[in-house]
């Protein structure tokens, strides 16, 4: 009996080891557009080491507030990343994005330029350091609030780059936050991309994601989009689901119980997983 129990305890700790298996890294990417480096954390799939094949590669951005480590750090699984990276083997990189940055290039502020961040410094790095699938047949692109915001808009914006994106609780009408409590804080927050027009409600529709339900038809990227109904952006990501319908778009939406928390984005991100999956698999018969 007691060798069973020695037998069954060393394979519970392979199991579980083998359920961890995939390998984190800290990947430094020097931003000449912004004079600066910044770190993204990269986790590997267990199957990464063990061939030399190219790995497709899931970009997934941070909110608001946030870091680069957020994914690691925040959800109540801390392997939940790591999982996902061991599930679908594929590499999942988390860039640096800064607390308000909202993935784009601010047309005043050259230190803050996240769009050129992401869609050249990182990928162009990512694809250097790993063996990646080097092109958008190979790349998707999410992420929550914030970051669901900047993954729909890059997206759009660099159709050549990916082959399909998702957002979790965007804030997809980056106006919607002018309307809150802290709008004051918020214009604070928003200096370093707006500058002295960080109040202007037009600056910020410009902007959104809602503004570009036409380019977003005419790129033709399969999307995943969800929200918690007691998210305070329900609203805008309801219209943006209505845009989207209107123009024909097919896109997977759906509305669940929960909020912006993480408890809602951990339920969130493996449907998000699971649906890229899907897409990745097709693109590489191609």
């Amino acid at each position: 009996m007691k060798k069973f129990k020695t037998l069954l305890s060393a394979f519970l700790l392979c199991l579980t080891t083998m359920t961890y298996a995939a390998k984190v890294d800290t990947l430094q990417v020097a931003s000449t557009a912004m004079g600066k480096t910044y770190k993204a954390a990269v986790v590997l799939p267990n199957s990464y080491a063990k061939s030399k094949s190219t790995f497709p590669v899931m970009y997934l951005l941070h909110g608001a507030y946030g870091h680069f480590s957020d994914w690691l750090k925040n959800t109540p699984n801390k392997k939940l990343v790591h999982n996902l990276a061991d599930q679908y083997n594929m590499i999942i990189v988390m860039p640096e994005g800064e607390t308000f940055s909202f993935y784009i290039d601010s047309p005043v502020n050259k230190e803050s330029q996240f769009e050129t961040f992401v869609t050249q410094e990182v990928i162009q790095k990512v694809d250097k350091t790993y063996r990646t699938i080097a092109n958008k047949n190979g790349r998707v692109i999410t992420g929550l609030s914030m970051g669901g915001h900047g993954a729909l808009y890059l997206s759009a914006r660099h159709p050549d780059l990916f082959c399909a994106a998702g957002s979790m609780s965007g804030a997809v009408d980056m106006s919607t936050m002018l309307n809150r409590d802290s709008s004051a804080q918020i214009v604070k927050l928003m200096q370093p991309v707006f500058g002295d027009k960080s109040g202007s409600t037009e600056l910020y529709e410009q902007n959104s994601v809602l503004r570009m339900a036409d380019k977003i038809k005419a790129n033709k990227l399969p999307l995943i989009i969800d929200c918690g109904v007691d998210d305070f952006l329900i609203e805008p990501n309801r219209e943006l689901h209505r845009r989207l319908v209107y123009n024909k778009v097919d896109h997977d939406y759906t509305e669940r119980p929960g909020a912006h928390t993480w408890d809602y984005w951990e339920n969130s991100l493996p449907y998000h997983a699971l649906f890229f999956n899907k897409i990745l698999l097709k693109t590489k018969t191609k």
